[in-house]
């Protein structure tokens, strides 16, 4: 059964870590998508507004024009006030329409003249009048903003004439403007502002949300390590402690004493050594992240280093024989060792088979060494090649052993530039070979092969 890279995406996303770090880049993200849009919306205010402000300006200024030019055609004979320059005047044509408002005796105001036009705002009488003589009574134009019938503003300027001989203020033009004959490119300014402050605040909070991931992947992989590491520790130190103490409990109450369980307890000694070595190891090869391990390269016979892990082994039912040949490499020493200890520790727990005659099953191991290879041979059920991702995954062990054996080796094997690979052995079994890269051959060594 081997593990799917769905079911890997599925443990990650239910790692603690992995979601404590997650809310920690949401909130990160959500911090700097909020302190964009508060930029964005600052700079968009301040473009409408000016933009705003700059069509009101041309609009009135357009409107000044008119009243100026109307008041200059205005004139005064001894016939009254003469109104005929207006009527044919491009300045009193189309909208913004005029009008011309005459001081009649008693002070009030009549209206003497209106340009044609499209339809205007209707704006009430009272206040063009009233605007009217807030313009005389300053003898200067007056702008104002007023609302007209719909409830809409409607922008509105006030310019005085004169009595051409007098030079008293007789009367006042006043131009009617509507605002959406010019805002109505300010409103299409300020929608594609919007859509692109809107836009610009999505590919922000996007583009937050990415490099916060990138940032926090350093402090994801090193957590996700600590909590491998204590994983790993949690579950291998779980079942030899618990033979140990089973074994002590049971010869508290054993008439015969400790002594015939002490070779148990040993046993389950070494393998609680063996776990708290693997899991420190994996602890040290994690402890880098992504930056890989720091490998304490030496040059080494590896050989050597390969028959004194044998000689370890010696004893037992097991029949364990090596073909070694002088093999010198640049490596860890103390990374190897444990990786030579786990491919035997392997072969020996699952490499058993029935020995001929009875039923009491033991392995046959042949370890070699050739170059930067050491390749580890049992007879036992056989490891595909394609089972073997399988297998080097953490708890992934069958019928017990470390959990994380195989996985460790793996990762050695990765740490050195090597390779980890199994193939099933003519005849039945397996032969998995640790690649740690190009080896240098060294002298003959004559005690290395052929040791049984």
């Amino acid at each position: 059964m081997t593990s799917t890279p769905r079911a890997t995406r599925a443990a990650r996303r239910r790692s603690p870590a992995r979601r404590r770090l997650r809310r920690l880049q949401l909130r990160l993200t959500l911090a700097y998508t909020l302190i964009t849009l508060a930029g964005v919306s600052a700079l968009s205010w301040m473009v409408i507004r000016t933009d705003e402000r700059s069509w009101r300006a041309a609009a009135y200024d357009e409107m000044d024009q008119r009243a100026a030019v109307s008041t200059s055609l205005i004139y005064y004979t001894d016939d009254g006030l003469q109104l005929d320059g207006l009527y044919d005047d491009e300045a009193t044509r189309g909208a913004p329409r005029v009008r011309v408002l005459q001081a009649a005796p008693g002070g009030t105001l009549r209206q003497v003249f209106l340009s044609p036009g499209p339809a205007e705002p209707a704006v009430a009488e009272e206040r063009l009048a009233g605007l009217a003589r807030r313009a005389m009574e300053r003898d200067e134009p007056v702008r104002a903003e007023e609302p007209d019938a719909r409830g809409a503003t409607a922008y509105l300027l006030a310019r005085p004439f004169h009595h051409d001989e007098t030079q008293d203020v007789r009367g006042a033009v006043v131009v009617v403007g509507d605002p959406s004959q010019w805002m109505a490119e300010h409103r299409r300014l300020a929608a594609s502002v919007l859509v692109g402050a809107g836009l610009l605040t999505a590919l922000a909070g996007v583009t937050g949300h990415l490099l916060s991931g990138r940032s926090l992947r350093p402090a994801w992989q090193s957590l996700e390590a600590q909590e491998r590491m204590l994983a790993d520790a949690a579950h291998e130190l779980r079942t030899p402690v618990a033979v140990m103490r089973s074994s002590v409990d049971v010869a508290g109450s054993d008439p015969r004493g400790l002594d015939p369980h002490l070779p148990r307890i040993r046993r389950a000694t070494e393998r609680l050594t063996d776990v708290v070595d693997n899991v420190l190891t994996r602890g040290r090869l994690q402890a880098a992240g992504s930056a890989g391990p720091e490998l304490r390269a030496v040059p080494l016979r590896l050989d050597q280093l390969v028959e004194l892990a044998c000689e370890e082994l010696a004893g037992g039912p097991h029949v364990l024989t090596t073909s070694l040949d002088a093999s010198v490499v640049t490596a860890d020493p103390a990374l190897v060792r444990i990786a030579v200890r786990n491919l035997l520790d392997n072969a020996l727990r699952h490499g058993r088979t029935p020995a001929p005659g009875h039923g009491a099953a033991r392995a046959e191991v042949h370890v070699m060494v050739r170059g930067a290879t050491v390749a580890v041979a049992d007879r036992g059920p056989g490891i595909a090649a394609a089972d073997l991702p399988a297998l080097t995954e953490r708890f992934r062990s069958p019928g017990g052993g470390t959990g994380i054996g195989l996985s460790l080796v793996s990762e050695i094997a990765t740490a050195h530039g090597g390779t980890l690979t199994a193939d099933l052995r003519p005849g039945g079994g397996t032969l998995v070979r640790l690649s740690l890269g190009p080896g240098e051959p060294g002298p003959a060594h004559a005690g290395g092969a052929g040791r049984g």
